[in-house]
């Protein structure tokens, strides 16, 4: 239980990590605020890539994808917590149906390819 505890951790923290960053970007260059929320941007992309790294996965394609269903689900979640956009039932449609996704392709049991 605690290996899913901790990768829950893992990706819940890098996935806040990335869009912070990509939403410092979005915000100077389409929000047009000062050039300098790159700064944090950039050190949030930075620990973003490295909490990544910490998957728990042999593969980096793997944890790589398994990420990407927390990532849509928790841009469903900025969408409502920061931008004031309550998602809609497909929005949380689709987020759950990525979570479950990503749940399968990190906790499947695998078979040893040694």
């Amino acid at each position: 239980m605690a290996n899913y505890f901790t990768t829950v951790l893992i990706y819940g923290t890098a996935a806040l990590a990335e869009i912070a960053g990509c939403f410092a970007f979005w915000s100077w260059l389409r929000m047009g605020n000062s050039v300098l929320w790159v700064i944090p941007g950039v050190a949030s992309l930075i620990a973003f890539a490295y909490l990544l790294t910490l998957a728990p996965s042999s593969d980096a394609g793997r944890a790589y994808a398994a990420y990407g269903g927390v990532y849509i689900f928790a841009s469903l979640l900025w969408l409502w917590i920061a931008e004031g956009q309550r998602p809609d039932r497909w929005d949380i449609t689709g987020g759950v149906l990525a979570l479950i996704a990503a749940a399968i392709i990190l906790f499947a049991p695998r078979a040893s390819t040694a």
